[in-house]
């Protein structure tokens, strides 16, 4: 069983020198200062199979736990955002 905190923690895949991702992480940092959550961004060009299941759609935001669900993609979507933490607590 995870931990509470797992579920709080999220994964934008990404790529280094995309201005999406940079919108996205910057979104999320911004966020946290009014919700508690966690996020890491993951290179999508350091795993080929990432590149494969993600190239174009970039930033995805998924959820560590479970089957990593997708909470959104390209630009932060916090109605998605809230509505995934809403259905954790």
């Amino acid at each position: 069983m995870f931990e509470s905190t797992d579920s709080k923690k999220l994964i934008v895949y990404g790529r280094m020198d995309c201005h999406l991702c940079q919108e996205m992480i910057a979104s999320l940092q911004k966020l946290q200062g009014q919700i508690e959550f966690e996020f890491e961004m993951i290179d999508i060009d350091s795993d080929p199979e990432l590149v494969s299941q993600y190239n174009e759609r970039i930033p995805v935001l998924v959820s560590v736990t479970g089957k990593q669900e997708e909470i959104c993609h390209y630009y932060l979507d916090t109605a998605a955002l809230d509505a995934y933490f809403a259905k954790i607590r």
